[in-house]
């Protein structure tokens, strides 16, 4: 049986020059044009750094995307996940015709609909409704289509009262709200949706999450979708692709792909206390690659210091993206685990929470050393997770983030040496 390939990306690269605007200097724009008389390949596409934004490269061009190859079915919901920085949003771009591949071609079988950015696509001077038709509009559609959509449209958007007032008085959320809403009814063969959604409130995004179900298993449509909730991808997706570096690193099932993110959550410090590095990368663990409510906790933290270190102290805090702290502990709360031996050159500590009760979402860990007097090195949003949708009863009553005694048995510190 043949598949019905809807989208085909074949050797996508995209290249980009850091530092300036524009092509770059008039002796590379020539260089080019010589190469090109010639019938030779354009020399800078031979040079480039990996698009790692946390290095200082040595090059002034990076890749943001290299070798991209993949293929979807119509109907599939494919799900594009990887770490900041890891190209999903320039494929995205690339994919909605935003911005072309330095290299490689793509083949659509069908009309697409994308939701990258805030108000993208929207003329703010306009009204809703005056860009629910711009926008059909541009997708090919005719008036009369388009008129017969309108008014689910405005009522799965929430903006009923508001949909004749311009859309530069929108909120960011009703302008997000308006947008899926015309690209999920507006009927395209395949729907691209970023990150974005997440401006929008729980209540749509959990609406917003069941339309594109609807709409790929009824209306047999292709959505692909980018977002750092792993909760919602599960739900969704059935497939997907886990970027690294501007690569496929893994393609597979939704499941496999959300353990290899998760499995990757590793912290290589960057930053420097007194001219020294002394922790040197962190590593959570997690169960089948997520984390869920009630679930166990592990984190793995190494470090190697200069100076022997005297009764180490190691401390986790764990926040919302908002950095409100929910709950910080560190091995100083426990008499019995202790670490003072007064000869700690290095050194793996492990933290392990039998129970983290934590309401589904994204949350960062920052990461503590010292010693009994001394803060010896902090690192702030070391390792980012994402908390699962929980199978709770829905009442979560035994939620406490002030560490109380039940709380505080249920955590175990341990400190293993690591041999020169």
């Amino acid at each position: 049986m043949s598949k019905d390939i809807i989208l085909k990306a074949e050797n996508i690269s995209k290249q980009y020059r850091l530092g300036q605007v524009g092509t770059g200097t008039l002796r590379h724009d020539l260089n080019r044009w010589w190469h090109t008389i010639r019938g030779k390949e354009n020399p800078y596409l031979q040079v480039g750094d990996t698009n790692d934004r946390s290095t200082k490269g040595e090059s002034e061009y990076v890749w943001a995307l290299k070798d991209i190859n993949f293929e979807v079915e119509r109907g599939e919901v494919l799900g594009i996940i990887g770490k900041n920085g890891a190209g999903k949003s320039t494929l995205l771009k690339i994919l909605s015709r935003v911005t072309a591949p330095t290299t490689g071609s793509i083949k659509f079988g069908g009309r697409v609909a994308s939701l990258l950015e805030v108000g993208t696509g929207f003329n703010g001077e306009m009204t809703g409704r005056e860009n629910i038709f711009l926008n059909g509009a541009i997708l090919g559609m005719t008036k009369k289509e388009i008129a017969s959509k309108i008014d689910e449209i405005i009522a799965f958007s929430g903006c009923e009262r508001y949909i004749d007032t311009p859309v530069k008085r929108y909120s960011s959320g009703m302008t997000v709200r308006l947008a899926f809403a015309v690209a999920a009814f507006l009927e395209p063969e395949i729907l691209i949706i970023d990150e974005v959604l997440a401006v929008g409130d729980a209540e749509f995004q959990k609406k917003a999450i069941g339309k594109m179900q609807d709409i790929s298993k009824q209306g047999g449509r292709t959505v692909l979708f980018v977002s750092h909730n792993m909760a919602a991808v599960k739900s969704l997706c059935t497939r997907g692709i886990v970027l690294e570096y501007g690569g496929v690193v893994f393609e597979g099932g939704i499941d496999d792909c959300i353990e290899k993110y998760n499995s990757d959550s590793v912290f290589e410090n960057e930053t420097q206390y007194n001219g020294s590095k002394i922790i040197k990368k962190a590593l959570l663990h997690t169960s089948n690659g997520l984390i869920k409510y009630n679930c166990s906790f592990k984190l793995e933290i190494y470090f190697e210091a200069k100076n022997s270190i005297t009764n180490l102290v190691l401390g986790i805090v764990i926040k919302d993206l908002n950095d409100v702290e929910l709950i910080g502990v560190n091995n100083r709360h426990y008499h019995q685990e202790k670490i003072n031996s007064s000869n700690i050159y290095n050194g793996r500590v492990t933290v392990y929470i039998e129970s983290l009760k934590l309401f589904p979402g994204e949350y960062k860990i920052d990461l503590y050393l010292g010693d009994s007097v001394t803060d010896i090195e902090i690192v702030n949003d070391a390792i980012k997770f994402t908390v699962s949708e929980s199978f709770h009863n829905g009442i979560l009553n035994s939620l406490n983030f002030k560490l109380n005694k039940v709380f505080h048995d249920k955590i175990v510190w341990k400190y293993n040496k690591i041999n020169d």
